[in-house]
Formats: structure tokens, sequence, C-alpha cells
């Protein structure tokens, strides 16, 4: 009875994650995959539907023939939707850098303090998330505007002499990202660089590297693991943010989610819209799963 049990719990485990990723993406990501195929209707909701759950399986055969990928050569033919997706690849990019820069003094701080500091420090890192996420970037607004906080600072500093034009640009968004995703670096990177033997640095001082050299051969390649968690924990919902851009960002900020928003809400092509989601989720997924095959590679070679 305990070995059956035993291995009843040990197949649970397995397919738990396997039900979730079912249920939660798969199944979503169907139901998108289906209305991208769809056309444009009066109607509510606002498409045709290519073929029907109801017709069952040979139904759905019958109608493979018929699918229309028209939707996805209109994103391709439209320079704004190319466009989109470059921006939004580049502004998550350049955003990620920055949370990296700035994110990985405060882990490795936290790593080095004393053992009895170290929870209040983490507590002081995720305390953020204890406010709405939409009130602390209309927090952003009161302070980057014209007559915000940072102006009135650098004013009374006689830092300038007239207000800087920062909100309503790009650069309130990598502010706003870089603020709002800097837990999402901070720890992983912490996991990586607190669990690091300090001896090894001391060995490379001893064979003769300076601090410097010693950082860079021994405690970042340590910390890669971490960094690559947090930069694709801050870069991929980076590329599909919304509020951001929308709230800090100009009409000059082009990104796919004010696009996918304007589809969806503003013009009700819902199928263009779940071309747009469609594509977006596979440019996140393909070089995730690539960089999962190299890693297990990589750790198999390493055995």
């Amino acid at each position: 009875m305990g070995k059956l049990g035993s291995a009843f719990y040990n197949r649970l485990v397995i397919i738990v994650p396997y039900v979730w990723l079912l249920l939660f993406f798969l199944a979503p990501f169907f139901i998108v995959f289906r209305i991208s195929l769809s056309t444009t209707a009066i109607a509510m909701p606002p498409y045709e539907p290519v073929f029907s759950l109801g017709d069952g399986l040979a139904g759905f055969w019958e109608k493979v023939g018929t699918f229309s990928f028209d939707n996805y050569s209109y994103l391709i033919d439209d320079p704004l939707y190319v466009n989109a997706y470059i921006s939004s690849l580049v502004i998550a990019g350049i955003s990620t850098f920055l949370t990296l820069l700035i994110a990985y003094p405060i882990a490795y701080g936290m790593a080095q303090a004393p053992r009895s500091i170290r929870p209040t420090l983490l507590m002081l890192v995720i305390l953020p998330f204890w406010t709405s996420f939409l009130i602390r970037v209309y927090a952003w607004i009161a302070i980057l505007k014209p007559e915000g906080l940072f102006n009135q600072l650098l004013l009374s500093l006689h830092v300038i002499d007239t207000p800087l034009i920062i909100l309503n640009t790009n650069v309130a968004v990598y502010i706003g990202i870089v603020y709002s995703y800097l837990p999402f670096m901070v720890l992983p990177l912490y996991s990586s660089l607190e669990k690091m033997d300090d001896t090894l640095i001391e060995a490379a001082q001893d064979l003769g590297c300076t601090p410097i050299s010693a950082f860079w051969r021994v405690t970042f390649p340590l910390s890669l693991p971490g960094v690559v968690a947090g930069c694709m924990l801050v870069f991929i919902p980076a590329v599909g943010e919304f509020v951001i851009p929308d709230l800090l960002g100009g009409s000059q900020t082009l990104m796919i989610g004010k696009t996918l928003w304007s589809e969806f809400n503003s013009n009700r092509d819902w199928p263009v819209s779940s071309a747009v989601a469609t594509i977006l989720l596979l440019i996140l997924v393909i070089p995730i799963v690539f960089f999962q095959n190299a890693q297990a590679k990589a750790d198999e070679q390493g055995r």
C-alpha cells in the first residue's frame, strides 16, 4: 500500500503541472488561434468562427482546408504591426538591460549583508508588491510631469532652469518598466549570489586575482543562472506591456500591447487581434524553448 501510494503521489506531482498548462495555456491559446483564423462580422462576438467544437473531430478535419491565414498576411503587409513588434522588442531589451544594471548591485549587496538582516532586505524588495501596480504607475505620472516632484526638486536645487519633458516619452516608459519589474530581477539574482561559496573568491584572490578580476572570473559566471532567469522574468512581460506605455508613454510610443488593445477594443477586429497575440506568443515562446534545450544539452555535457 505504501509503494502504491508513493507511486500515485509521484505521478500526481508530474501530472498536475501538465494539467495546469493544458487548462491555462494550451486551451486559451487554442481559442485565440481559432479566432485568428476567422473573419470579422457584425455580431457578438464580432467574428465568424471557421469551425465549432460541436462539429467534433471529423467536422474539424473537413474544414482544415478552408482555414484562411489572411489575418497573418495582413500583419506582415502592414508596417504598423511590424514596427510595433520591433519597437516592443527594443524597448523591452533596453529596459531589461537597465534593470539588470540596477538590480545586480542590489542583489550582490543583499547577499553580502549579515544573515540577520537579509530577511529585512528581502522584505523591502518585495514591499512594492503590497501596493496596486496601477497606483504605482499613476504615482510616476505625478513624479515625472513638468510640474511634478522630480522637476520641482531639480528647479529648487537650481540644476535646471526649465522643467524637463519626461512624461509621454520613451524615457518615462523605461523608468516605469525598470521600477515595476526590478524585484523580478533582484530575487533570482539574490538567490544565485546568496548560495555562492565565498571561499571561491578567497581562492581566486590567493591565486593573484584582483577583486574586480575575481568578480568577473568567479562571481559573475556563477550567477549566470540568476541573470538569465531575471532577464526572462523582466523581458517577457515587458514585451507585451500595455499599462506603462499607455499611461507614461506618448502617442509616439509604439508597443504591441497598445496595438493589441486598440484592435480589440477600438477597431473591434478580433481576428486580427488574435493573430497579433498568437505571433507575439510565438516570438516569446520559441526562443525560450531553444534556450532550455541548449541548457539541457550543456548540463548533460557538464556531467
